[in-house]
């Protein structure tokens, strides 16, 4: 009988069915080794991110910088060669781009909107009464000498300039603003120059000469009443200082003149009998005196006040243009019958598809009073640019024409999804193409767009380029650009504060960024709450 029912080939003696190999094992084998390698490589190209980010800070001596970074490089090596934490693996990558772009930014501004930073205003008290000795001073008999190679510490046109000096005895040294250091490293030529130093990027003559006004005004300081100065581009020289820092009355003497200036902690600068300061000063908390200044100072408060309004208007304005603009391009090249719709959508895209960098440029360009096309076609001859409400209405009119195009985009995508039957029901029922329009298109397409129309006009309420590209904030009255110009919006306003005054405003400016965000944050989450009986429209 046994030869009659022979056992298949495979089969265990006990009866039970064979089991088969699972398919893929020698595939699988490899997708894990190819696996293991492309962790291996990005893990080896985040600590490579990481070492590029801790060199600068390294140069700059800032150790919680430094700390930070390796935290995070630990933390991630934890995640990704831990097998317990594989939720992590798919939230770390998010949550550390979110911190590094979006809550440490957020917390710096705040965090200076709360200081007096400003230029003059940077450092600590130390580092104001090194400026200031280092700053006045002049060449004695006997002066000893440096061959000067000038510096950087980053980028050749903003970076903080640094004096990297060479002595008689061929021995190299840096200097900046904190005082004198020496230079290990550094390759050093017959003629004295430095050629090459790890950390610092040197300059050209050229770049040399277009921050000459900040070399003359720069001293390193080296003890107490004593600094180097620059004596031309190739050479410079430590003298002695003529304003002198006393610690026993906290004040500081001008040994030329004789005026003393007295420290004031509460401002963070010295200041003489008659109330004049010296332009060195220190970094001190001024709490919330920076958002007061919105309500209590007249030019600050008349500036800030005068350019929300306009900014709300503009951008209402124009957020209310494009919608209406696309949605009737939209609605005139939904009509079934239309021919050539293809060749229409591309000539509506068009302005969207360009650079809005140059668009913007060239319509400055068409806007000009003497040679512009709008003046020469129209034979008018109006101050576009130069004129407040002019300017105002060129603002608009060159925002509405780069933006309505996404919004036809838009609108012609939420037309293509409401069915045509709704509106032939509607036309059954008595309404007329408004009616129809009104009441069941117009309804439905709110739906998809009410988001759309907050996203713009949040992006148009600090729409920077729409407005320094074109105007600069301009035209300004004869207050001049504290009071800020008939098309400032915050953002510019906010800009120039920081960035364009001989004495930058950081503080205030940073203040400035947190009213703004604020108000857009109200704003948005206003307009959103109220959006929410639109959904009632899809039940």
């Amino acid at each position: 009988m046994a030869a009659d029912n022979p056992r298949p080939a495979g089969t265990p003696t006990d009866g039970r069915p064979a089991r088969r190999p699972l398919p893929g094992g020698r595939f699988a084998a490899r997708g894990s080794l190819t696996g293991t390698l492309v962790k291996v490589a990005l893990l080896g190209l985040f600590t490579a991110l990481g070492i590029w980010a801790v060199l600068p800070l390294y140069v700059a001596g800032n150790w919680w910088g430094i700390a930070l970074t390796v935290a995070v490089v630990a933390l991630v090596y934890w995640v990704y060669l831990s097998g317990r934490t594989v939720p992590a693996k798919y939230l770390v990558p998010g949550v550390v781009l979110l911190m590094a772009f979006q809550i440490l930014p957020v917390l710096y501004t705040m965090s200076t909107s709360l200081t007096n930073m400003s230029d003059g205003h940077r450092g600590t008290k130390e580092q104001a009464v090194r400026s200031i000795e280092a700053f006045s001073v002049v060449r004695t008999d006997g002066s000893e000498e440096y061959t000067l190679t000038v510096a950087t510490k980053g980028d050749p046109e903003t970076g903080d300039l640094v004096f990297l000096l060479t002595d008689e005895e061929r021995q190299a040294y840096a200097g900046d603003a904190d005082g004198l250091e020496e230079l290990t490293g550094a390759t050093v030529e017959d003629t004295g120059k430095v050629s090459e130093a790890f950390g610092y990027t040197l300059l050209s003559p050229n770049e040399v000469n277009a921050r000459s006004d900040e070399l003359q005004e720069f001293a390193v300081p080296t003890g107490e009443g004593s600094g180097i100065r620059s004596s031309g581009l190739s050479s410079a020289f430590e003298g002695s200082a003529l304003r002198v820092y006393d610690a026993d009355c906290d004040c500081v003497e001008d040994r030329e003149t004789g005026t003393v200036y007295t420290a004031d902690d509460d401002r963070g600068a010295f200041y003489d009998e008659d109330g004049e300061r010296l332009a060195q000063g220190w970094q001190v908390g001024v709490g919330f005196d920076n958002f007061l200044r919105f309500l209590v100072d007249p030019t600050f408060a008349t500036a800030f006040f005068g350019t929300l309004v306009w900014n709300i208007a503009f951008a209402a304005s124009v957020t209310f243009l494009v919608f209406v603009l696309g949605l009737a391009v939209a609605m005139t090249l939904h009509a079934p019958r239309l021919r050539g719709k293809t060749a229409y959508r591309i000539l509506v895209v068009l302005p969207y598809a360009m650079s809005s960098l140059a668009m913007y440029l060239l319509w400055r360009d068409m806007f000009n009073a003497d040679f512009g096309l709008f003046n020469r076609m129209l034979g008018l001859e109006v101050d576009w640019l130069g004129d407040p409400w002019a300017a105002r209405a060129a603002v608009i009119l060159a925002n509405v024409w780069l933006g309505y195009p996404y919004m036809f985009l838009v609108a012609t995508g939420a037309l293509q999804a409401i069915p045509r039957e709704l509106s032939q029901a509607a036309r059954l029922d008595g309404a007329g193409p408004w009616q129809a329009f009104r009441y069941v298109t117009l309804p439905l397409l709110m739906v998809a767009m009410t988001p759309i129309l907050i996203s713009t006009f949040a992006f148009n309420f600090n729409n920077f380029n729409a407005v320094w590209l074109l105007t600069q904030g301009g035209p300004f009255t004869s207050d001049g650009t504290m009071a800020g110009g008939a098309t400032d919006l915050l953002i510019t306003y906010t800009y120039r504060l920081a960035f364009s005054e001989a004495t930058a405003q950081y503080g205030y400016a940073a203040a400035m960024s947190v009213m703004i965000f604020v108000i857009v944050s109200v704003m948005s989450v206003i307009s959103l709450r109220r959006s929410k009986a639109l959904q009632e429209v899809d039940r």
